[in-house]
């Protein structure tokens, strides 16, 4: 059987990119660091403005830890919108926190504002908020981030999927 691959990996035609796999095993450095991987975290931090940034193995993996770094525990409520990759929703279960799923906006295709209030009125104790960049397109993130403040609920943003989006006419990349 023909294997049907999710994200097949892709080099460039000029095969620059060996340079960088070559330079990665004669220092040895293959993973999880080295001076590449601090290099774009680097450039990463710069391009979004923002002080800092961390490379983890995978989307799903950076929610798990903004979930921990959030505070989220067994028996919180979390949060997240239906239309997405499931790694967006897995890590709430992982801390052994309920996901309450938020239906989707018809114009943006992520997490419906309106939607979130009507989801606090029920559950005002929610602790967290995963909203979701999909396909490019950015969330509503004033009125979220504006219900989330309201209620006192971290607001968590899964921006694997929209790396150059503009937001208010501004780039929108920050996870």
């Amino acid at each position: 059987m023909k294997k049907i691959y999710l994200s097949s990996p892709h080099m460039s035609d000029e095969g620059f990119e060996m340079q960088y796999i070559k330079e990665a095993f004669d220092t040895n450095w293959i993973a999880p660091l080295g001076a590449n991987v601090d290099g774009f975290e680097k450039e990463m931090a710069a391009l979004i403005d923002v002080r800092a940034a961390a490379s983890l193995i995978s989307g799903t993996s950076a929610l798990h830890m903004a979930l921990k770094a959030a505070g989220v525990d067994k028996g919180d409520i979390v949060f997240c919108q239906s239309l997405t990759f499931s790694g967006s929703a897995n890590p709430i279960i992982y801390q052994n926190a309920t996901p309450v799923f938020i239906d989707s906006d018809y114009e943006t295709w992520n997490m419906n504002p309106d939607l979130l209030e009507e989801a606090f009125k029920k559950y005002p104790g929610a602790k967290a908020v995963i909203a979701v960049h999909l396909y490019g397109l950015a969330a509503d993130m004033d009125r979220i981030a504006g219900i989330c403040r309201k209620h006192n609920a971290v607001l968590i943003e899964d921006a694997a999927e929209s790396l150059g989006t503009k937001y208010s006419r501004k780039l929108r990349h920050k996870v």
